[in-house]
């Protein structure tokens, strides 16, 4: 993997904002760069497969004009519970994760590595992951799939008591304080047949390298895809930024903090949509269309702009191949004793906020496990004249044979 896309896949991994930025001047250090185990490589990779697929999905199945995801985010949470699936089930989430071959300890080794490295590689930058995982109260769940998660996603594991009216707020106390408050309220309730909830949060919080000066921000024209007008506060900074042009975009790379993490702004070429790019997007695209980089003098004016995103990922995963593990078929034998249960709902929830001094967002991904509903019986009504035979079952003699033309009880 070339300089570029190994920063392009350490930042994706972390925000879905990309490459990072070469240095401006000879005589500064070099970033800090995550340097993974082999196996932690490949998920990386895989990450960034996911990315764009997922990103895909939500946009072709969202009519939000403003979308953000967080791919690592919905990796970890789904990651947790990877641990638990087991058959096709767990097929289908090495397809749509893009394990491979990897096993499970590859994986979770793998997820532990990259966790611990992120979480430490700039000073400057404000980065935390945090997992959860609750399990109803009573319910069994199994000691390797729990030590599992605590081992490697550093999860705190804790049994609740899901019929207390307070059960919902104290899962979303838990995400508030891990996202500094920044995800607020996203767990709307409990359903009676949940048995589990797997919580990941991120928060990054981090300062423009170099700053847009306040006093620089005017307010001018945005032009919406739909042809109408808008008003937004266009900040100002001036600098060599690693920058990219071709048929489809120009794009310029903003660093943060020492340049370990970065923001990529694309901005679609005349007479093509930020939709289309979107449809576009795949890693042998994303990697073709970097390919050629290079430092340019620039002025930046880039509008203000915060705002939240909640989506149910329920359908985006069911078209990307999970559609197993949100059926009765689903098999998470390796969560509880004979499986019985599956994923019910994958909430997800984003904030970002990009202003002059830098920028500040957060993610958080609820998978909720529910029990496998008993079937609905099928209905035998004998309510029209029937016929009813008595038999002995080892040979078939009949033994009386009847009709009820009209059902009649009392004395005989």
């Amino acid at each position: 993997m070339n300089r570029y896309a190994s920063y392009t896949a350490i930042t994706l991994a972390a925000l879905f904002l990309v490459p990072a930025c070469e240095k401006s001047d000879p005589a500064e250090k070099e970033p800090n760069q995550v340097v993974l185990r082999k196996k932690a490589a490949e998920i990386v990779e895989a990450d960034r497969q996911f990315t764009f697929e997922l990103f895909r999905e939500v946009c072709a199945l969202s009519d939000e004009e403003n979308i953000m995801v967080s791919p690592l985010s919905v990796s970890y949470a789904l990651g947790m519970t990877f641990n638990g699936a087991a058959g096709t089930t767990r097929d289908a989430f090495c397809d749509v994760l893009h394990f491979g071959d990897l096993t499970n300890q590859e994986v979770n080794e793998s997820y532990q590595d990259l966790m611990d490295q992120l979480i430490h590689l700039d000073e400057q930058v404000e980065f935390s992951i945090a997992n959860s995982i609750w399990y109803r109260l009573g319910y069994q769940v199994l000691e390797e799939f729990i030590t599992a998660n605590q081992t490697y996603f550093d999860a705190m594991v804790s049994e609740l008591d899901f019929s207390d009216p307070q059960a919902k707020e104290t899962i979303n106390d838990w995400i508030e304080e891990k996202t500094n408050d920044k995800i607020r309220d996203m767990l709307d309730y409990i359903p009676s047949d949940a048995v589990m909830y797997l919580v990941n949060a991120i928060y990054f919080n981090a300062k423009w390298r170099y700053e847009f000066d306040p006093e620089s921000t005017q307010q001018g024209t945005f032009y919406r895809e739909d042809g109408s007008i808008g008003q937004a506060d266009f900040m100002k900074v001036n600098g060599a930024f690693n920058y990219t042009v071709n048929d489809d975009f120009s794009a310029v790379e903003l660093p943060y903090g020492d340049s370990t993490f970065s923001m990529v702004v694309m901005m679609p070429a005349a007479g093509k949509t930020a939709g289309e790019l979107i449809e576009e997007m795949d890693l042998g695209q994303w990697d073709s269309w970097f390919g050629t980089s290079w430092m340019e003098n620039i002025q930046v004016e880039l509008p203000k702009f915060k705002y939240g995103f909640k989506k149910l990922l329920n359908d985006p995963l069911i078209n990307l191949g999970l559609g197993v593990a949100f059926s009765g078929g689903a098999d998470f034998s390796g969560i509880t004793p004979g499986g019985g249960i599956y994923i019910s709902r994958v909430i997800h929830q984003t904030f970002i906020d990009v202003q002059e001094e830098g920028t500040e967002a957060a993610a958080a991904t609820i998978v909720e496990l529910r029990e496998v509903s008993m079937p609905t019986p099928l209905i035998f009504r004998a309510d029209r004249p029937f016929i009813y035979l008595i038999k002995e079952n080892s040979t078939g003699a009949i033994l009386f044979i009847g009709k009820v033309g009209m059902p009649a009880y009392g004395d005989s």
